[in-house]
């Protein structure tokens, strides 16, 4: 394992260059260029904003960040489960010549996305400080851990399903498919408090994905601190998936190459 991450740390160059390639290539002859990444979110966020405020009667001033917040986490969750679950098949020109460690090209994937949210995310933070301004305070700072989070429970997800992909083609398709079952069953454009109502609490209390939008909407919308709870089904899941990628690893990493 430390030689491993050894070989994935020699080579950082190499892998943040294909990032910044990635990066490139989602702007390059773009007029706005890096600004779509902060106006498309903020423009989508506002037509939902604008319409659901009305259908369920909530402020937009303070419904908007909430969609935000929801929107541009599960955008990033979306591309790296999609898009990620083929970054060996992309990447087999690399990996065909060059006897780096595999899991340069999930981080690879991880940290192009990543970018796109950071980037995302000034319209979330300029949204809560102009529409609530009694919410900001050093209870903000918390919610900047949402990228290392994002980071540790990004990375060993897309290796394992890059490590799954390369042999089984369908994945994305059926990884679109559980996602889409889990936004219906997660509050990340609806209220929380419609799902307590409805009796469904056990859909916010033990979801994964609510814990960890909290990071973010927890110190934003509300001014206060991630509960321990938040953190603690973050560190699950990062553990959750680092442990299976380690072990799907340790006997697909020679063989992904007769894959591709």
């Amino acid at each position: 394992m430390h030689e491993y991450f050894a070989g994935i740390w020699a080579a950082r160059y190499f892998w943040i260059h294909l990032a910044l390639s990635d990066l490139r290539s989602r702007w390059r002859r773009s007029f706005f260029g890096v600004l779509w990444s902060i106006l498309q979110p903020l423009g989508t966020a506002l037509l939902l904003a604008v319409v659901l405020s009305r259908m369920f009667h909530q402020d937009i001033r303070s419904y908007a960040p909430y969609i935000i917040s929801g929107m541009i986490v599960w955008d990033f969750l979306m591309a790296i489960s999609t898009g990620g679950a083929l970054s060996f098949v992309q990447a087999d020109a690399y990996i065909k010549h060059y006897r780096h460690p595999l899991a340069i090209y999930s981080l690879r994937t991880v940290l192009a996305n990543l970018t796109v949210l950071a980037l995302a995310s000034l319209s979330m933070f300029i949204w809560a400080a102009i529409a609530q301004p009694q919410r900001l305070g050093v209870t903000w700072i918390a919610a900047l851990s949402l990228y290392p989070i994002l980071l540790s429970i990004g990375w060993p997800l897309v290796t394992l399903l890059s490590y799954l992909g390369s042999r089984f083609r369908d994945l994305p398709n059926v990884m679109l498919l559980v996602l889409q079952a889990c936004w219906f069953v997660s509050p990340v454009y609806f209220e929380t408090s419609m799902f307590r109502q409805a009796g469904l609490g056990m859909l916010v209390d033990d979801n994964p994905v609510y814990h960890l939008l909290q990071i973010v909407r927890a110190p934003l919308l509300q001014g206060e601190w991630p509960s321990s709870k938040d953190y603690a089904f973050c560190a699950a899941m990062a553990l959750l998936f680092t442990a299976s990628a380690w072990l799907v690893g340790r006997k697909a990493e020679r063989r992904v190459i007769f894959y591709l």
